[in-house]
């Protein structure tokens, strides 16, 4: 009687293990291993680059997308999508102006009350309603915007702000940092803990995961679903209402286009466009390093526009691609 003896399994397991774990920390720390190496890069090529004043510039500019792109990550997460954000972000900086006649109390609450309204509708639509999020927010991006011009007369009354302390919100600081740095930093703490340590941050994990599953489980699917709109809502509204006090006026023509830059941020910062993987640093890490690169583009000074969106579109682009490779790789 002949024996057979069968090939061990462990090693090719091993292997098997290795190379996913491999693939997903590639996946959510890339973005911050490239943010490094342009970091470097840039401090030798440009000797303007890597000075204080510049990188303080950095973080103010990043800090208005990095609260929208928050918002945003956690509507991805599920699954979901929202293209409002660049229209409610502008509307927000408008009611933030004329809200500013009260006083700053005025200026953050009503743009956080009519825009996290904007957020809830799109969240019900897409929730309860199950209208699909690309048509509700299609609608919203095109709809707030057209709010925006009614209320601003065709976008050419440009509400001013003229009260000190919320001025001062926008432009004063400490230690080199502009105040907006430091809210968008506690808007990432407290995203990452909500994710991290709750469990309604969990169940945005489990939904985008699986749908069906989470329903299984028990989970609340509409009212998740419902609450990411929201808090995106409020996100595009608070970044904003600090966008008009660092610039002193609600312009009504802002935040064209910023929802394309706050998906793109959190794509290349790991999260999944399908939901379920992803967080908040990564999104941190997208969100400086397409500032890093338009800075970057600055300091080489002779580049066209068309160049520049060329180049932002073709890193995108290669983002992608290296996201669906190693989300296949983690799941052979």
């Amino acid at each position: 009687m002949t024996t057979t003896i069968e090939p061990e399994a462990g090693p090719a397991t091993s292997t098997q293990l290795n190379r996913e774990r491999i693939a997903g920390l590639t996946q959510t720390y890339g973005a911050a291993l490239v943010l490094v190496i342009l970091l470097v890069v840039g401090s030798i090529a440009f000797p303007t680059f890597a000075t204080p004043t510049n990188f303080a510039n950095i973080a103010t500019q990043s800090s208005f997308l990095m609260i929208v792109a928050a918002g945003m990550t956690f509507v991805i997460l599920t699954g979901g999508i929202d293209l409002s954000v660049g229209s409610v972000f502008a509307l927000g900086g408008v009611l933030a102006a004329y809200g500013s006649t009260w006083g700053p109390l005025g200026a953050i609450a009503l743009p956080l009350i009519v825009c996290g309204a904007i957020g809830a509708l799109q969240g019900t639509l897409v929730a309860y309603v199950n209208m699909p999020p690309f048509i509700v927010t299609l609608a919203g991006l095109l709809g707030v915007r057209g709010l925006v011009l009614a209320i601003t007369e065709g976008g050419s009354n440009t509400p001013l702000i003229t009260d000190e302390v919320v001025i001062g919100i926008g432009q004063d600081g400490v230690f080199g940092l502009k105040w907006p740095v430091f809210i968008a930093l506690a808007v990432i703490v407290i995203g990452t803990l909500l994710l991290a340590r709750t469990t309604g941050g969990q169940s945005v994990l489990a939904v985008g995961g699986s749908e069906s599953a989470a329903t299984l489980m028990g989970l609340p699917v509409a009212r998740v679903k419902f609450s990411v709109y929201v808090i995106s809502g409020l996100c595009a509204g608070l970044a904003g209402a600090l966008n008009a006090a660092y610039s002193s006026s609600g312009v009504p023509t802002v935040g064209v286009g910023l929802e394309l830059n706050a998906i793109s941020a959190v794509v290349i910062g790991g999260t999944l466009l399908v939901g379920g993987r992803g967080n908040l640093i990564g999104t941190v890490a997208g969100v400086l390093l397409l500032s890093v690169i338009q800075n970057l583009i600055n300091q080489v000074g002779s580049l066209s526009s068309s160049v520049q969106s060329v180049v932002s579109g073709a890193f995108l682009a290669v983002v992608v691609i290296i996201q669906t490779v190693l989300s296949r790789t983690q799941r052979l």
